[in-house]
């Protein structure tokens, strides 16, 4: 038993209530029938409906396991305190339990009679659990289960994301979106102005009643209304309605109607909504295309001081080099895809292969405190489907070194498999020293090294010394880095083992 007994309460007493929409694992639920077609495990439902869907499984021998059911568990149980099935099983559906697996022996020769006509009354499958089935075999199928449903699911995506974009890359592409939307989630998908009017659909028509309460729903999300959510959901019937806000300024709302309902099928939705937010967006401005060409120029290798008039005066500037983490390349959809999460329109996709994609975002600007002298780092959360290499917040003047620092950041986090890294300003202790002094130490302890070698230590150090992820952030053998590490410790004549020289050398790397 794996919580301690407690009696049933009393009819009149009112039980504490479970979470109204508990957090679920992060894999979509399996089917009760896909568990009993495991012929190993030898369970058989002897009671109850044979459709249910399972997020958890539980192991309790509590009389009452209410306060300890989140919803959609399928709860294993020997009944060693079983005295009211009737109560017993009641108690399971209020809380939302999805199945109960009952184990025969040595408690109970047989699953009581009792018990299978309570979960037939109340509609909760009951599955008998055999004498040689231990019930942690069962929770390993059901996860293993979970584990290649969301292989599925991350595959289904994965091809939703590659036929919405080639669809985007189409002469006509929001009507091809929306088609191929459609056909991804088996329903209807609808653009719809601010003003409720239908834009263009795609899909099997809906019924007069199912289209009207699709529109109420849209106009929950409509940006002309202060404080609309970006999204929101609904039923009508069996249909699962959905709504979700586009970006570009337009008002415009993406509606759809499917008769499912799956775990990626929000995630799918999105990649749709990224996508026809670019779409649909207005053309840019000569404003906007003069920012533009400017962050290109830049990146290219022009000056500092050309870019700055054609920026603006807003920042600092934070600049993102962003990497797909299933290393195909990126082209200008995708990146521009990237850049509207972000936040900006000021993309540089590269030149294809496995160049990083560079954004340019503005902000935040100031210290954190008032005196406190450190910067505020930017708040540039995980994009899914990218690693990320950030630098600190810098004015116009310095993108150029931004851009170094991002793509360091950038090499950092995909040595550690890590989704963002922020290459940060100095703060604490290393803060104190100026910077002009703190760069001629810098100059005269490094200068027996090359720029590679230079670059190769600091990325060695970064990383705690770890040849196979220094190996992978510089697109190199592990033993060149071993090389390259031992030439620079030959030539500045340290022992690299040593503490305070590691510390010495990372502070000079990092102001150099």
């Amino acid at each position: 038993m794996d919580e301690p007994s407690m009696p049933i309460p009393p009819a009149d007493t009112t039980p504490p209530q479970p979470p109204s929409s508990p957090p679920g694992p992060p894999t979509p639920p399996i089917r009760l029938t896909e568990l009993l077609a495991s012929k190993d495990l030898g369970l058989r439902r002897i009671a109850g409906p044979a459709e249910a869907e399972l997020l958890w499984v539980h192991t309790s021998e509590m009389a009452d396991p209410y306060p300890y059911l989140l919803g959609g568990e399928l709860l294993l149980s020997a009944g060693v305190l079983l005295t009211d099935p009737d109560r017993y099983v009641a108690r399971l559906v209020e809380a939302g339990a999805a199945a109960l697996g009952f184990g025969v022996r040595p408690v109970h020769e047989s699953v009581p009679d009792a018990l299978v006509e309570a979960c037939d009354r109340y509609g909760l499958p009951l599955l008998e659990v055999p004498p040689a089935t231990p019930f942690t075999a069962i929770a390993r199928a059901v996860w293993r289960l979970m584990a290649e449903a969301r292989h599925r699911e991350l595959r289904r995506v994965a091809r939703a994301q590659q036929a919405l974009s080639t669809a985007a890359a189409r002469p006509d592409p929001v009507p091809a979106v929306l088609h191929q939307l459609a056909a991804q989630l088996g329903g209807r998908a609808v653009l719809l102005t601010a003003g409720g009017e239908e834009s263009r659909a795609a899909g099997r028509p809906l019924a007069p009643a199912t289209a009207s309460a699709l529109a109420r729903l849209a106009r929950v999300v409509a940006r002309e209304r202060p404080g609309s959510p970006a999204s929101a959901t609904d039923s009508h019937g069996d249909t699962h309605l959905a709504a979700y806000a586009l970006g570009g300024g337009e008002g415009l709302v993406l509606a759809l109607a499917t008769g499912r309902r799956e775990s990626g099928d929000h995630t799918v939705a999105g990649i749709a909504v990224v996508l026809l937010s670019l779409l649909t967006a207005p053309h840019q401005g000569a404003d906007a295309a003069g920012r533009s060409a400017a962050l290109v120029r830049m990146l290219l290798g022009a000056s500092p001081a050309e870019a700055a008039p054609l920026l603006g005066p807003e920042g600092p500037w934070t600049v993102i080099h962003a990497r797909r983490t299933d290393g195909a390349p990126a082209d200008a959809l995708t990146a521009g895809a990237l850049g509207a999460s972000l936040g900006s329109a000021l993309v540089d996709a590269g030149r294809g292969g496995g160049d990083a994609v560079r954004v340019l975002v503005p902000g935040p600007g100031g210290p954190e405190e008032p005196g406190s002298g450190a910067v505020a780092l930017p708040a540039i959360a995980p994009q899914p489907g990218w690693t990320l290499g950030v630098s600190a917040p810098t004015p116009v003047t310095a993108l150029d070194a931004a851009d170094t620092l991002a793509a360091r950041a950038l090499a950092h986090a995909e040595a550690t498999r890590a989704p963002l890294t922020v290459d940060a300003p100095a703060r604490g202790l290393a803060a104190l020293v100026p910077p002009d002094q703190a760069a001629a130490h810098a100059r005269t302890l490094l200068a027996p090294l090359t720029e590679p070698l230079a670059d190769t230590l600091r990325c060695w150090l970064s990383l705690h010394g770890n040849w196979d992820r220094t190996a992978v952030a510089l697109a190199v053998h592990r033993n060149t880095v071993r090389q390259r590490v031992g030439r620079c410790a030959a030539l500045l004549d340290v022992n690299l083992d040593d503490m305070d020289v590691r510390a010495e050398l990372w502070f000079a790397l990092r102001h150099g």
